[in-house]
């Protein structure tokens, strides 16, 4: 490694996006603490000091704040339209980003990572999808949406379309998430 040695964030930043870049390009039988360890410019000693498995490693990528998914907080924009605009065109984007194809790839192999999907959809997806739910319950009271409409499967509703959409076409435009919120969710959930 050449210039001044990382250490504390720096070095775990280097080494979490370099997860995230590594799963996004390979596949999580590919990952390696060697292949993370080349990629950050550092020893793999780095890596077994902080996390046990690969698995381990790309959970704490993920959820990290910075390199990761991290917290999302409520859009707050005073509308149910809006605010689902919001929150599905952050998703659209990142998809396009290393943590984003890193969870697209863990999303294709889930049946081969059954258990390392279960935990990435309690720590990634389902924080989201309560978000939704929280919005849709604001929302019934606000009147812009059914009572009905507030449940888990409807929440999972507008994330599920741009997943499967970016997958099929690599991309969704903020146009593709515009017509998702317009013609499928606000049908689906008002009045």
């Amino acid at each position: 490694m050449t210039g001044t040695r990382r250490r504390g964030d720096a070095l775990v930043r280097a080494i979490l996006e370099s997860a995230l870049r590594e799963l996004a390009e390979t596949s999580f039988e590919e990952l390696s603490f060697e292949k993370v360890a080349v990629r950050a410019r550092t020893g793999k000693a780095a890596l077994y000091r902080r996390w046990s498995t690969p698995e381990d490693l790309v959970l704490a990528a993920l959820t990290d704040p910075v390199a990761g998914f991290g917290a999302t907080p409520p859009p707050g924009t005073g509308s149910l339209r809006g605010d689902l605009l919001v929150l599905l065109g952050g998703l659209a984007r990142v998809l396009d980003e290393p943590q984003g194809r890193a969870l697209l790839a863990l999303i294709t192999q889930r049946a081969r990572h059954p258990e390392l999907f279960a935990r990435v959809r309690a720590l990634v997806l389902r924080p989201r999808q309560e978000l939704i739910l929280d919005l849709l319950a604001h929302a019934a009271e606000r009147g812009e949406a059914r009572p009905a409409a507030v449940t888990a499967r409807i929440a999972a509703v507008g994330p599920r379309l741009v997943l499967v959409e970016h997958l099929e076409a690599g991309v969704v435009t903020a146009a593709g998430v515009t017509t998702i919120v317009d013609e499928v969710l606000l049908p689906l959930i008002r009045r």
